[in-house]
């Protein structure tokens, strides 16, 4: 009965299918902001970078991570050996492809195997005649993200290269992890629609639509959630969790992976964690919702009230975002701010974009305050979004105990400073709520 209970208001819940295109539209989109990030924003990457030449190489079913963000729409793995290569001209970037066939619409196929069928010798024909003094290669120590050259194309390049070439060879990291971080204004037009979805989605679930105090399970509502997202055509990129804190249990919830109660019943304070993908972009939120007991019309004060701690950590940080300042700098500066105003912080705040755990300036993890090397250090860029990750651990007398305010919303850094892609949760969400025309 329940299963079909869930089935039903699937069935019933149009709500936003009309805000999501086809997958025909979706394509025509995706083309489009793929080709403002080639023709517009590489080549001032590149000219910041100080990288003439940057060479990509990967394999069907084992793509290189910023391949994957070039793939067209119409390619859902990369095919054979596909090689890119991006040469900075005085009027932009020459986007060719070493394969056999063009690259989507955005990146030209220059090799005809009839003529040369050395794959490898046709990239080093072209590098040649580029004359490029740095050429970068994606290899990196601290991001995963820009690490995705094998070694078996590393070694079949610098085999065919020239030797004075192969001494031009430097890591790409940074300028892959800048094309990774950086938004254009398509794409942020597009991020607000994206938040908009998922801050929807979390309202429906956290809704007597679908939570039956005393029935429902935190399971229940995780696979509601998947459901949802794929009866909207769309993906999550990762397994949503949901889970409760309440009265009369000692445990703090724990990073554990562990849900701490299975039926959700009124009194308690639930909280999710859920992301989507749609058009290249991902989101990440963590919102919170509370139960209303039968006689309440509004959560207790004492929730409102750590909500707004919860509030104020997320100001002590990015009240510090400044450009050139790194995600360590920021993180303590956050934290010693926090903890002057008599809040309990933690802060695991990360890049947000094409990727959901993404390239960027990262501020602490949950397990490393103290901050990050690598990533940590990444200088704060405009331009750039964040899910803004981090709790507040605040003493409830009512419960005996602490409890965590857990927080994330997509956060965007630019040229007039940081703001919220689609606003952040002031209020807790109320499940159980009459409608407004009932007194």
């Amino acid at each position: 009965m329940k299963q079909f209970i869930f089935s039903f208001f699937l069935l019933i819940s149009p709500l936003y299918a009309q805000d999501i295109l086809p997958l025909r539209e979706r394509a025509a989109l995706i083309d489009q902001i793929q080709k403002e990030r080639i023709q517009k924003l590489l080549p001032q990457l590149m000219e910041e970078q100080e990288i003439d030449l940057w060479v990509m190489i990967t394999r069907e079913y084992n793509e290189d991570p910023v391949v994957k963000t070039l793939l067209p729409p119409t390619w859902l793995n990369a095919r054979r050996r596909t090689i890119l290569v991006f040469s900075k001209q005085e009027s932009g970037v020459d986007a060719v492809a070493i394969t056999r066939y063009n690259f989507g619409k955005n990146i030209r196929s220059i090799w005809n195997k009839d003529k040369e069928p050395d794959q490898w010798k046709a990239l080093a024909d072209y590098i040649v005649s580029q004359n490029p003094k740095k050429i970068g290669i994606n290899t990196s120590e601290h991001y995963g993200i820009a690490d995705g050259l094998a070694k078996t194309d590393h070694d079949g390049m610098m085999q065919a290269l020239p030797i004075k070439f192969q001494k031009r060879i430097v890591s790409a990291e940074t300028l892959a992890v800048r094309w990774i971080e950086t938004r254009t204004p398509l794409e942020m037009t597009l991020f607000s629609q994206l938040v908009a979805i998922t801050h929807t989605i979390i309202e429906e679930a956290f809704s007597s639509a679908v939570i039956t105090p005393g029935a429902t399970t935190t399971e229940d509502v995780v696979w509601w959630m998947r459901e949802k997202v794929a009866s909207l055509g769309l993906k999550t990129w990762f397994h949503p969790t949901v889970d409760v804190q309440r009265t009369g249990d000692s445990d703090l919830y724990a990073f554990d992976g562990k849900s701490k109660f299975d039926v959700i019943l009124p009194g308690d304070l639930v909280h999710c964690d859920f992301g989507i993908t749609y058009l290249t972009l991902n989101t990440d939120c963590q919102e919170l919702a509370y139960v209303l007991k039968p006689e309440e019309t509004q959560a207790p004060k004492f929730l409102r009230e750590a909500l707004v701690q919860g509030n104020a950590v997320q100001d002590a940080l990015t009240d510090h975002f400044k450009k050139g300042k790194t995600g360590n700098a920021t993180l303590k500066s956050a934290l010693d701010s926090s903890k002057a105003a008599g809040l309990r912080p933690q802060i695991y705040s990360h890049p947000l974009g094409l990727y959901g755990h993404s390239a960027g300036t990262t501020f602490g993890m949950w397990d490393a305050q103290e901050g990050i090397p690598g990533s940590g250090e990444h200088p704060l860029y405009e331009n750039t979004v964040y899910a803004i990750e981090l709790n507040a651990k605040v003493f409830i007398p009512e419960w005996g105990k602490d409890v965590r305010i857990m927080l994330e919303e997509a956060g965007y850094f630019g040229p007039q400073g940081f703001r919220y892609v689609n606003g952040r949760q002031t209020d807790l969400i109320l499940i159980g709520k009459k409608s407004q025309h009932l007194k």
